[in-house]
């Protein structure tokens, strides 16, 4: 799910209601690099720049609200503008050097990540003599002082809701603060976030942040998570080593859902037991690696990690023995101690490819393109009699290849644990594996076609994983988690249309097509049809809103309202994060 703001939604929604809209000609952010070229008195684009004598970087950054935008240039007042040195220290070209392309599309990609800009463009120009060109380097900020919202909404229930006010770069430096409210169907969460990308201006990464939980029918104080991470990445192609060191913990009670309910599990000696269970989760980890290659990139190492958790049925439950036996035996994650070693290795090839009306409408995305692997193993000694001993791999692999103007991705994870000593010794456990493709095709009548399919399945899950589906998270117009099972089975096919342009904002639709099933054994694929709507404000957000209207062809439907979702970001951005880290 996509963070999006909806702090100036009436500001927003003024332009639909305008008359005469004045669409940009030849794209958003074409029309903002003609704007950048024609500052300093005019420069023209050096279409011939490779090798050239680089003579100097220039930055042009326009308002995040400009005299072409719909929205009053009084709010310009509220937002600090991204400092130039702040874009500056990212430029991966140095006056004197040769120009390279490759370097320049590189510093573009890591503008973009930073997260502050709805746009990015770095551009060749015509330097002072035949053999010089210069770099012309062109943002537009995101508002950065906004009411972040992370929400999944079916008809009337608010499954969850994530409010944080957030200045997402405070006073032009790249570093985001915020305040944070969650809220979820059976508690309320207040915290704060603090991120400094380039701590003290240097390539450290500091992350922290720290919730305390309250349940909403008790009031009282339930438990608290967060987290600290602080990390050195690979901030360029050619960087030597990364590292990075986090600490991780969560304290509170687990209710799991399904719709507006805690699931009432059926005891098998009749009655029901409700799906609730206390985690206490406490982890640390580090890890070092190294990186050799150019087009191909071998990135390895190592590092050291520990971790306690604990699950069990709440004190104040009234659960008898038996039954508290029964839902720590039979759903609940296992209980473990552990310290291991850890070792990791990513294979990959550094080739990206720019695309625009993707997942977003009009902005520049970011894909590599080739293969991309990764394989990660633990070992965990016996250090404590009360410690796990086990050894476990995990593996993913993904291909993606650009055609023309389709774009086409495979990916797959596995995972498996072998017990090494204690009960069950011998014995082969967590094995789950999933595989997920997807196609976005050629424009057809200004639009898209997206295809994806996926596939999730679990085998002796020691952590008895149980996967929900049904609502906005991939089948809509389902009743919010309605299906069941530890192993999963989902189609998605849309075709997104050309967006129209009121102004700079966004608005498209889709036609939907889902397919989906949540099994332990044989999968029963329940199939709805729908219409949806995509609104994009590209100086607020870099991803759309998402309102969905499905209706279930082959099984119980809902109330009328309960068959429409609304979100952030596309429904393909809804997968299992094992695809990308299954350990």
């Amino acid at each position: 799910m996509r963070t999006v703001s909806l702090a100036w939604l009436p500001l927003l929604l003024a332009p639909l209601l305008a008359a005469d809209p004045a669409p940009p000609t030849g794209g958003y952010e074409d029309a903002l690099v003609q704007w950048g070229l024609s500052l300093d008195g005019g420069r023209s684009l050096e279409p011939e720049p490779e090798g050239k004598r680089l003579e100097a970087v220039l930055v042009a950054s326009e308002d995040v609200v400009a005299p072409s935008d719909p929205y009053p240039l009084l709010l310009n007042v509220f937002h600090a503008r991204t400092r130039e040195a702040v874009i500056r220290r990212e430029v991966l070209l140095k006056p004197g050097a040769p120009y390279s392309a490759a370097l320049a599309l590189e510093t573009a990609r890591n503008l973009r990540k930073l997260g502050i800009f709805a746009v990015v463009r770095v551009v060749p120009v015509r330097g002072s003599t035949p053999d010089a060109v210069s770099l012309l380097i062109i943002t537009k900020d995101l508002w950065s002082l906004r009411l972040n919202q992370d929400f999944q909404i079916v008809g009337t229930l608010v499954q969850s809701l994530r409010l944080q006010g957030t200045e997402q770069n405070f006073l032009g430096l790249n570093k985001k603060v915020a305040l944070d409210f969650l809220l979820r169907r059976d508690s309320l969460s207040f915290g704060q976030t603090y991120v400094d990308p380039r701590l003290g201006g240097s390539r450290w990464y500091l992350s922290e942040t720290a919730s305390l939980i309250v349940g909403r029918e008790s009031g009282q104080l339930e438990g608290s998570r967060g987290s600290v991470l602080v990390t050195r990445p690979f901030y360029a192609l050619d960087t030597p080593w990364s590292f990075q060191a986090q600490a991780v913990w969560r304290v509170q009670p687990i209710r799991v859902f399904r719709g507006a309910d805690v699931w009432a599990l059926p005891y098998p000696d009749g009655g029901t037991v409700p799906y609730i269970y206390d985690a206490r989760e406490l982890s640390g980890s580090t890890l070092y690696l190294r990186s050799w290659g150019s087009r191909y990139k071998l990135d390895a190492g190592g590092g050291v990690g520990v971790y306690h958790r604990r699950y069990g049925a709440p004190a104040d439950s009234g659960l008898d023995e038996a039954r508290r036996a029964w839902l720590r035996d039979t759903y609940l994650p296992r209980g473990e101690d552990a310290t291991y070693v850890l070792g990791y290795a990513r294979f990959w090839e550094t080739r990206y490819e720019v695309m625009r009306d993707v997942d977003s409408y009009a902005l520049s995305e970011d894909f590599q393109v080739g293969p991309y692997l990764t394989a990660t193993a633990r070992y965990a000694p016996a250090l404590l009699a009360t410690a796990g001993h086990f050894a476990e791999v995990g593996l993913t692999a993904r291909y993606r290849v650009r055609l023309g103007d389709a774009l086409s991705s495979w990916a797959t994870a596995a995972s498996v644990r072998r017990i090494l000593g204690g009960e069950g010794a011998g014995t082969w456990v967590n094995r789950r594996w999933a595989a997920e493709f997807q196609q976005v095709s050629p424009k057809v009548l200004g639009g898209r076609f997206v295809v994806r399919g996926l596939l999730d399945v679990n085998i002796d899950d020691l952590n008895e994983r149980v996967l929900l589906l049904g609502g906005g998270n991939g089948l809509r117009g389902a009743r919010p988690e309605a299906y069941s099972g530890r192993r999963t089975a989902l189609v998605n096919v849309e075709y997104r249309t050309r967006p129209l342009i009121l102004y700079t904002v966004h608005l498209g639709g889709v036609l939907f097509y889902d397919a989906g099933s949540a099994f332990d054994e044989g999968p029963r694929f329940v199939h709805s049809v729908g219409v949806g709507l995509r609104l994009l404000f590209p100086q607020f957000n870099t991803f759309p809103f998402r309102l969905d209207f499905g209706y279930v062809l082959n099984d119980e439907r809902p109330e009328f309202a309960g068959r429409f979702s609304f979100s952030g970001g596309q429904v393909t951005e809804f997968r299992p994060g094992f695809l990308d880290a299954p350990l």
